[in-house]
């Protein structure tokens, strides 16, 4: 049943509907569902108010002929045509460019020997957006701002507010931009493809006219005609030899009544004006100073014509050389005398080189390698003047802000070996004094105390500070100090003209002296360990031990 009629036979046209009395449900059936959480379409099963659907209404035949029933309307089998996925302008024509070159004339009104100048540009108009840029080719030592001269943009074409597009452009054309007319000449391939395509008959290209100011340069007139043959031969050269410079190696020799000096240098020769610069190559701690420039660049004369000249003049008249320095008068392997200087040359550069190769194939230009012989000085230490001690002395000498003097490792920071001292005086009142001498195993100092005595008329606490104490006779320069080995018992050490003998130690000493046995003579072990009675307990059978108290 087609669905333009209702279960009545009737159509559904105004005047043919009524309402269903008996029918008191309305509702619509739920076609959602949640399953594991998610929401889930349902198809439903009855229609709005528990009606049967009409799809379970239709036999399967009838579906059947409703899938492969035929419209109606026939269509014509020819008719295959095919759609094209729609790409924009700004992708389809991405990075595509029109060029044109075209040229405008700058007229020069100043001037009485010319009146305008041809000043060639290039045009490149972007398919894209239909924006342009007008580029100025750049020409070396022309005196003139150029390079781009309109940057990207929609260029107005009149005051109605229209723009240039593609369509106006052609070959033998005037276009005004900005008051400023520009005449078309030639285009590249690509744009006189594009412009084939497009159905525009393009013109003959056009040659580009020359400049009057350029022909006149290259044209020499009459009064340059008499100048000077070499000023203008330097005139001429001067466009082509311009940033050329010939770069040799080489040393400055000086000679005296006692030795022979060589100082490396850099000798820059400018073809575009023949002339010569020496520059000095500095080493670190060469003991010279930083004079980079060690002669200025000038024309150095090699020939004077006349024999007698005044030594007092420093620079000699061009009417008085007869010849000056020129490429053909460096040679490798020889010296130069360059303004009472010698100099030998030793190698040149890349570029050089290509230079003679092209220039001088007959002259042969070797490098040349000299083996400079470099004094090495011993550094001498300054003795030892007596201010601080001899560590941070020598500190001094070996850096400008000196360094702490290095220490033994941390593990013995806190070690100390102390030993009761008495002072060995003719006085009498220095009898009873007692002292304490220990020695920092962590920079190898000693330090002295004395402990006070009540009512002896001595002060007592710091005798001498934490300070390395050499023995006595041990020279200056190489000294010799006092170290664990030397503390005996009962041996005298002298510290600063004070003689001190050890009478007693610690326990902690003697495990010290026993774990570097090696180091230690035996006699100074035996003589701790004959005081502190460990040889008596050692010697001890183990059965007649001490026992404690019994309680």
């Amino acid at each position: 049943m087609s669905s333009g009629w209702n279960n009545y036979g009737l159509p559904f046209i105004p005047g043919y509907s009524f309402r269903d009395l008996t029918k008191s449900s309305f509702h619509r059936s739920q076609t959602l569902s949640y399953r594991n959480g998610y929401a889930m379409p349902r198809r439903p099963s009855v229609g709005i108010g528990q009606e049967p659907l009409l799809s379970e209404q239709l036999t399967q035949q009838q579906i059947n002929e409703l899938t492969f029933e035929r419209s109606d309307i026939a269509y014509a089998t020819q008719d295959k045509s095919h759609y094209e996925q729609f790409i924009p302008a700004h992708v389809a024509l991405y990075q595509k460019t029109l060029r044109f070159n075209a040229y405008f004339l700058e007229d020069v009104p100043q001037s009485p020997e010319e009146d305008y100048r041809v000043r060639p540009v290039v045009i490149y108009y972007y398919l894209e957006d239909d924006s342009m840029c007008i580029m100025e080719p750049v020409v070396e030592n022309s005196g003139m701002q150029q390079g781009k001269r309109l940057k990207r943009q929609r260029v107005p074409k009149n005051e109605h507010g229209e723009h240039y597009l593609w369509k106006d452009f052609n070959l033998g054309i005037d276009l005004e931009m900005y008051g400023v007319k520009y005449h078309i000449t030639q285009c590249d391939a690509f744009t006189k493809e594009f412009m084939q395509s497009e159905g525009i008959v393009l013109n003959e290209p056009e040659p580009t006219p020359e400049d009057p100011y350029t022909r006149r340069r290259n044209k020499p007139s009459a009064k340059t005609s008499r100048t000077t043959g070499s000023t203008f031969e330097n005139i001429q050269r001067f466009p082509y030899t311009e940033n050329m410079v010939l770069r040799f190696r080489a040393f400055r020799i000086e000679s005296n009544s006692a030795h022979r000096i060589t100082w490396p240098v850099v000798i820059n020769y400018y073809l575009v004006d023949d002339t010569v610069e020496i520059r000095e190559v500095h080493e670190r701690n060469s003991g010279q100073e930083h004079f980079t420039l060690f002669m200025r660049r000038q024309k150095i004369p090699k020939k004077i014509k006349s024999e007698v000249f005044p030594s007092c003049v420093l620079e000699v008249p061009k009417e008085h050389v007869e010849e000056y320095y020129s490429p053909k008068d460096f040679q490798l392997g020889q010296t130069i005398k360059l303004l009472s200087h010698h100099l030998l040359l030793l190698d040149f550069d890349s570029f050089t080189k290509d230079y003679y190769q092209r220039n001088y194939p007959d002259m042969e230009m070797k490098a040349v390698e000299i083996e400079r012989k470099e004094e090495v000085k011993k550094k001498e230490i300054p003795p030892y003047n007596g201010f601080g001690s001899i560590e941070d002395s020598l500190r001094n000498c070996f850096s400008l802000i000196p360094a702490p003097p290095k220490v033994k490792l941390l593990r013995l920071e806190d070690k100390v070996l102390r030993y009761a001292a008495q002072l060995v005086s003719p006085y009498p009142e220095d009898a009873d004094r007692q002292f304490v001498l220990s020695y920092h195993l962590l920079n190898d100092m000693i330090s002295i105390f004395e402990k006070p005595v009540r009512n002896s008329g001595i002060i007592g606490g710091k005798f001498l500070e934490k300070t390395r104490v050499p023995k006595p006779g041990s020279s200056v320069d190489n000294p010799e100090f006092y170290s664990p080995a030397d503390f005996a018992i009962g041996a005298t050490v002298e510290i600063f003209s004070h003689r001190f003998v050890l009478t007693n130690t610690e326990h902690n000493v003697l495990n010290y002296l026993e774990s570097n046995s090696s180091q230690i003579p035996s006699q100074t072990l035996d003589s701790v360990r004959q005081k502190l009675g460990v040889e008596a307990a050692n010697n001890k059978p183990k059965e007649q031990k001490d026992e404690g108290p019994v309680s």
